[in-house]
């Protein structure tokens, strides 16, 4: 017995070995990369927008409040669920998802990794995870946007189906399904690529002889697995009473708010997709023109996958550039012909080398950036805080940050906790109150201080903009103003405190 232990634990340790002299050393590659590339973000609150609002609910979960009924957004329970649990666990800061956030992203980094084994090797592999990691960035999930929290879920997903001949690759699928469904509560536009893997591992298993019959009890499977998350937390709040407000939030309101002037397609969009457009169209000529990716079935996987994903990005009736984030790896892995370093293109690794030192030459710039408005931000607190209770005279963030109402210690006057929702006139019809009438009631309250900035993110009401105009010129006075994102924000404070 002492013998086949010895030889099992030679055998493990061998195994150890190797694995640190391989695929480990491109792991602490890339995550030092990730490391860097985002570390000049760590301890921002104002970094970008949308994070704030999903950590200002994920933090008051922690005391009994709920998303959807005490606080209003149509983001699904499960991204809540990740900044609640990561506040509770870490504080309410900034860094505490931050940090987070940059394990998800070393996480979708070493995925995309470990997919581009299949057609190259580890050095090319390792550049592939490497510049996922960048666009991410570079597509605005640099601190906390939702797309750096679902995109190794649909890594995931892709590295239970990628190898079809795994002798348990009808169980992989199932739990590839839970992963998808897991990514379905945050962000509910993946629906597409979960299509997509799911019509993928039917057809493998169409392939694979399987019978009609089966076939059909597969799919239902499937499509249990993908809702079973979704139905659970609408079975929560049926529980306590608020599944109405569950499916307005999370279904209803989607539907009902109005879509941007550019639609799907902005004006920025050309220049801003084309690093994209330029590595999978460049991966495409090169699969057929250069090198053929061996197994191809395996890169035309890749190629559906980047559809899907293309769909997610484009199933909104808005679409800012940011949501092209999802795109990151499905783009580097259809690419791979290209960035192939046996390929004839040998100059290719030489190239992406430049790209990621010109990505770190410019972090200097940025880091000065983040520290600005970062201290922009603690100005306006620290300039709104006295004026304002955590009982009473609320803090009413008409455009800003919406941190401020934690960092100022100031209670919140509507559950719209998000400015955008009742300055946005697309908002208009898609929140269960009159946008108009709430913010009436919330200057009704007379708010111990107001926050606007010069120039809205969307396009705003009118009819609200001038009433909140028309308040601050009878009511209030300049407190402090900061630059912030391209933008002055101001902080307003009433007269008589």
């Amino acid at each position: 017995m002492d013998g086949v232990t010895a030889v099992s634990g030679d055998a493990e340790s061998v195994r150890a070995a190797a694995w640190l002299r391989g695929d480990a050393v491109y792991l602490a590659l890339i995550a030092a990369f990730t490391l860097a590339l985002r570390g000049i973000w760590f301890g921002d609150p104002v970094a970008d927008f949308d994070e704030q609002l999903y950590s200002y609910i994920g933090w008051r979960m922690q005391y009994g409040e709920l998303p959807f009924v005490d606080w209003w957004d149509r983001k699904p329970f499960g991204l809540f669920a990740i900044f609640g649990l990561v506040h509770f666990l870490f504080g309410p800061s900034a860094l505490s998802y931050q940090l987070v956030a940059t394990g998800f992203a070393v996480a979708a980094g070493w995925l995309t990794f470990h997919l581009a084994r299949h057609l190259v090797d580890r050095i090319t592999a390792s550049f592939a995870g490497i510049i996922a990691v960048i666009l991410l960035s570079a597509y605005g999930s640099y601190s906390g946007q939702s797309e750096v929290f679902f995109a190794p879920l649909m890594l995931g997903m892709a590295a239970l189906l990628v190898n079809t001949g795994h002798p348990h690759f009808t169980r992989r699928a199932a739990a590839a399904m839970l992963l998808g469904g897991l990514a379905l509560q945050v962000k509910y536009t993946v629906v597409p690529q979960c299509l997509f893997f799911g019509g993928w591992a039917l057809w493998i298993e169409y392939r694979r002889g399987r019978r009609i019959g089966v076939l059909v009890a597969m799919a239902a499977l499937f499509g249990v697995m993908g809702v079973l998350p979704t139905v659970a937390v609408g079975a929560f709040y049926a529980a306590v009473g608020e599944f109405d407000a569950f499916w307005f939030a999370n279904f209803t309101s989607f539907f009902e708010r109005a879509a941007a002037p550019q639609g799907r397609w902005g004006a920025n969009h050309a220049l801003g997709i084309a690093p994209l457009l330029i590595l999978a169209a460049g991966g495409i000529y090169a699969a057929f023109r250069m090198r053929r990716p061996e197994p191809f079935a395996t890169w035309v996987f890749f190629v559906g996958w980047s559809l899907a994903t293309l769909a997610t990005v484009l199933l909104p009736g808005t679409v800012y550039l940011y949501y092209y984030a999802a795109l990151a790896a499905p783009a580097v892995l259809v690419a791979l012909p290209l960035l192939d370093r046996r390929a004839p293109l040998r100059l290719w690794p030489a190239l992406i080398l430049s790209a990621m030192f010109l990505a770190l030459l410019s972090l200097p710039d940025r880091r000065a950036q983040s520290l600005d408005e970062r201290a922009a931000g603690r100005a306006l607190a620290t300039a709104i805080a006295p004026h304002v209770d955590p009982e009473a005279n609320c803090l009413w963030i008409w455009d800003g940050p919406t941190v401020l109402y934690r960092l100022a210690n100031s209670c919140v006057p509507t559950r719209f906790v998000y400015p955008d929702h009742l300055n946005n006139a697309l908002e208009t019809g898609a929140l269960e109150v009159d946008q108009v009438e709430e913010v009436a009631r919330v200057l009704s309250q007379a708010p111990g201080a107001i926050v606007t900035a010069d120039k809205g993110v969307t396009i705003r009401n009118p009819q609200a903009a001038a009433m909140v105009e028309d308040a601050l010129a009878k009511d209030y006075r300049k407190r402090l103003t900061v630059e912030m994102h391209g933008r002055r924000v101001t902080a307003w404070v009433r007269r008589n405190r």
